[in-house]
């Protein structure tokens, strides 16, 4: 339900825009935007974010569906846990005649 006198961008959902420029590239964040509903979302990003032809496909996922890590916690989420220095190419040692390594 609308509210009398609401602004658009106060009331319909934020899509967040992801464009893939050429085939076998991935999706780049392009930005975001406001619409009533995903299929208005993509064509409004179209138009929005390939105006020029630079993109091939393009992506709206509702903002609200993203989940994040939170930027100040990034030291701990990040970190690898102490004693799991076997995640890391340096705790191995190359082998003695494997001529390949």
């Amino acid at each position: 339900m609308t509210t009398p006198g609401a602004s658009p961008r106060e009331t319909w959902p934020l899509f967040e825009v992801f464009v893939r420029a050429n085939r076998g590239l991935s999706h780049v964040h392009a930005g975001s935007l406001h619409a009533p509903d995903a299929e208005l979302a993509l064509r409004n990003a179209r138009d929005l974010y390939t105006r020029r032809g630079e993109g091939t496909s393009v992506w709206v996922v509702p903002a609200d569906a993203i989940t994040t890590s939170d930027p100040d916690s990034k030291g701990a989420f990040f970190e690898s846990p102490a004693g799991k220095n076997y995640r890391h190419a340096v705790y191995y040692t190359a082998s003695e005649g494997v001529p390949h390594l």
